[in-house]
Formats: C-alpha cells, sequence, structure tokens
C-alpha cells in the first residue's frame, strides 16, 4: 500500500466565527490542572480532604446544573447543585432519559 502524506486543513473564516459560539454565553471558567499547582481549584474531597480532585461543572440531562468532584486519592464522589450536595439516587433520577412512545 502506498504511503499517506497528512496534510493539515486550512482553517476557514467559518470555522473560526463558529469556534467562539457556544450553547450559552456563560463566562468560560478555566479548567485547571492537576499537574500544576498553581491551577488547580480550590474543591477537595469532602470524604478524606485531599485536593487531588477532578473537579468540574456540568448540566444534567434534565438540564440541572452541577458541579461533580471525583478524589483521585479515595474516589469520594459529589454532585452539588444550588441547594448543595446532591444524593446518588437524585443525580441518577436527573439523568434518565425519557422515552416517548409516540
Amino acid at each position: 500500500m502506498p504511503a499517506v502524506s497528512r496534510i493539515p486543513a486550512q482553517r476557514t473564516s467559518s470555522t473560526s466565527r463558529r469556534r467562539g459560539r457556544g450553547r450559552n454565553s456563560a463566562p468560560q471558567v478555566p479548567l485547571g490542572s492537576l499537574t500544576q499547582r498553581e491551577d488547580r481549584t480550590a474543591a477537595v474531597c469532602q470524604g478524606c480532604g485531599s485536593e487531588h480532585v477532578t473537579h468540574l461543572r456540568m448540566n444534567l440531562t434534565d438540564g440541572t446544573p452541577v458541579r461533580f468532584t471525583s478524589c483521585h486519592r479515595c474516589e469520594h464522589r459529589t454532585w452539588e447543585n444550588a441547594e448543595g450536595v446532591m444524593s446518588r439516587d437524585s443525580v441518577l433520577d436527573r439523568t434518565r432519559k425519557v422515552v416517548s412512545h409516540s
């Protein structure tokens, strides 16, 4: 089989215009880094107090905005919304897809 060279695709002006638009206009929050101490967020594990956590914001299937934290040391996980820590059952209920039988 002959060798195929890869040619990088050129960006078009429409591609760069699309990059700036998202689903919502909320301000971008830096993601942070586990490897760079200065980039770590202030999140800590509620189970063991470790700062070695993955911490991110997401929307559940029903649209509920949550902050998810997962500990790298003890594997404790939490989901928090505006009202506080959510139970695992509550998170699972909110992530079920509704199937309509029309």
